[in-house]
């Protein structure tokens, strides 16, 4: 299939590519290289030999996806471009819900006028909010606590009202955990453009030196060791879970939504023993006050994307840090 992936030159769009690439497909890349680095698709092409073809447009530009659109026979997208951190959305939602979600409108205007009906979207466990009960499967009440994880509801909800209305689209909401690992040749990885937001490669970055220590946002939620629990999803399984939810749209058409998890959680204080093991490297970190919009365990249910697709995450937590250190000591300073 020729794919469309916007916000492809991102962390997960990079490592999805591969799969794709790897796996036969053809790839367009639409991004704005707003927090990404088309350097990661050079890396891309230099992995699996195959070359990618890249625009760098912002999707709220309609004329211009529209034009993308025309000049490529396009079968199916995958949707991952976005304002994606948690922390940044609380202080400028308007910034996230007019970028995501005039984004997604703009996206699909542009597929149904083109006659393209098939489209992978990425979603969050952020949705899911503050869960009553763990491990979160996806009939759970959602009510996400910051603007970012609304703006992924509101467009999971713009989705279903699109396929209510015209049961020729096939969609997959796939509801990530916490992506972290790298693509074990080390060429390509989780790069943030500013202090990491994510625990991963802010505890990548202390290892290498770029950074003093670790910030660790609470220690006093009601979990074995204070800190907040997280399941943790190697990026190259959940790679695979976007090849997979592609091959269901084309074999068994319809909306489907499936949380991308392990199905485990480990705290933040259990992470940083586990790379200090992978990496040799002790992770000098500080206790700080609370983070807004955080919470204190989510962990998933992955049941449904096995029996329906057939995907589990092969890759533990052991994997994920040698794959996080090894990107990080090979590159101490990201794509630069």
């Amino acid at each position: 299939m020729n794919i469309l992936l916007t916000g492809g030159a991102g962390y997960i769009g990079s490592h999805t590519c591969v799969m794709l690439l790897e796996n036969g497909h053809d790839v367009v890349v639409v991004d704005n290289l707003c927090n990404s680095k088309i350097e990661s698709l050079k890396r891309v092409e230099k992995i699996t030999d195959k070359k990618i073809i890249f625009y760098q447009q912002d999707l709220c530009n309609v004329d211009k996806v529209h034009e993308i659109f025309r000049q490529h026979a396009i079968h199916a997208v995958v949707h991952f471009a976005g304002l994606k951190s948690v922390a940044e959305s609380v202080e400028q939602p308007l910034a996230y819900y007019q970028n995501n979600i005039n984004g997604t409108l703009a996206l699909c205007d542009a597929m149904q006028a083109n006659g393209v009906r098939n489209l992978v979207f990425s979603s969050s466990a952020t949705v899911y909010g503050n869960p009553e009960t763990v491990p979160i499967n996806e009939n759970a009440p959602v009510g996400p606590f910051n603007p970012y994880g609304r703006s992924k509801l509101f467009i999971e909800e713009i989705l279903t009202d699109l396929y209510a209305s015209d049961k020729s689209w096939n969609i997959a909401l796939l509801r990530y955990f916490n992506p972290v690992g790298a693509h074990p040749s080390g060429l390509i990885g989780e790069d943030p453009s500013d202090l990491p937001n994510n625990l991963m490669p802010y505890i990548s970055q202390v290892a290498v030196g770029k950074l003093p220590k670790l910030m660790v946002y609470g220690d006093d939620y009601e979990t074995s060791d204070g800190t907040g629990v997280r399941d943790y999803i190697h990026v190259m399984d959940l790679a695979q879970g976007h090849l997979m939810a592609l091959e269901k749209l084309t074999a068994d058409p319809s909306q489907v939504t499936y949380n991308l998890g392990t199905g485990k959680g480990y705290s933040v204080l259990e992470m940083v023993a586990a790379f200090e093991r992978a990496s040799g490297k002790q992770i000098p970190y500080q206790i700080v006050g609370r983070r807004p919009g955080d919470i204190p365990t989510c962990y998933a249910d992955p049941s449904l994307a096995e029996k329906e697709l057939g995907w589990t995450a092969g890759l533990g937590i052991d994997e994920m840090c040698a794959d996080a250190w090894r990107w990080q000591f090979m590159n101490p300073k990201g794509y630069v």
